[in-house]
């Protein structure tokens, strides 16, 4: 299989769907082999609430764990925020299956391009990479597989941190604050705006998103709050100048522990 750009008229860039589709097409068809076919059943996380948030020089990005087919639960430890890369983080709702597809070839076509080029894509750029595998998965959303995913990172070259929304059709839109997606989102956007500032560091931002996503849990039925007796806490994400890099359940535990004495008073 021919990796590099040998050929000077070959505008495909480095893009491993792209090669794919040219050398192996057998192969890309078979990864979408049968989707079409697929009933309303399907599990959705479009019934959640992700959302991220800037801080200082970085940001946050979170999700309940749920998923639902129709008014079942069908899932309690639903991940929906995925590592791009070591500078960004995608968060997904819409289907369940096609949404976490598009996470991961996104993944892989940020990782193939820093390979070819020998650095990575800039954050607009990944941005812009999103936008168009949203834009390719039109046709899906017209028969219901809609994909709407959350895109944050932060960039080493200029020290900021951005955020970049998406709708079903592919567009794209930058947010420097905060921005949410999901049925809770509403909800989740309006205590964020609440509790936003300027100067917030990154354990206050910690706790803030926390808070929205308890709102969100509160008022949306289809977004999962904490689960105390199983264990199961929302997914937390930080991007800063340090990298990508996951809470642990155990310091989340703790500030919803927080959350939940705070209330009580």
């Amino acid at each position: 299989m021919r990796v590099g750009r040998t050929d000077p008229f070959d505008f495909a860039g480095p893009s491993f769907s792209a090669l794919l589709r040219r050398e192996a097409p057998d192969l890309c068809a078979r990864a979408f082999e049968g989707v079409t076919a697929l009933s309303g059943a399907v599990p959705h996380v479009e019934g959640t609430t992700v959302l991220a948030l800037t801080y200082d020089n970085g940001v946050v990005m979170a999700g309940d764990r749920r998923a639902t087919a129709g008014n079942v639960i069908s899932k309690r430890d639903m991940r929906k925020v995925f590592e791009a890369d070591s500078w960004s983080a995608v968060a997904i709702s819409g289907a369940a299956g096609p949404s976490m597809q598009l996470a991961k070839i996104f993944a892989t076509e940020l990782e193939f391009y820093e390979k070819v080029e020998g650095l990575p894509l800039s954050l607009e750029g990944k941005a812009n990479k999103l936008a168009q595998m949203v834009r390719d998965n039109l046709p899906m959303a017209l028969q219901g597989l809609v994909v709407v995913p959350l895109f944050a990172g932060y960039d080493p070259r200029t020290d900021v941190a951005r955020i970049y929304e998406f709708d079903a059709a592919g567009g794209r839109y930058e947010e420097r604050r905060f921005a949410t997606s999901g049925s809770g989102g509403r909800d989740a956007r309006g205590s964020l705006k609440a509790r936003y500032r300027e100067d917030l560091d990154r354990e206050q931002a910690v706790d803030v998103v926390i808070e929205a996503l308890w709102d969100a849990a509160d008022e949306d039925s289809a977004t999962g709050g904490p689960d105390l007796v199983r264990g199961i806490y929302p997914l937390l994400a930080i991007i800063d100048q340090e990298g990508y890099r996951e809470l642990p359940d155990e310091a989340i535990a703790e500030r919803v522990e927080m959350v939940i004495s705070a209330r009580r008073q």
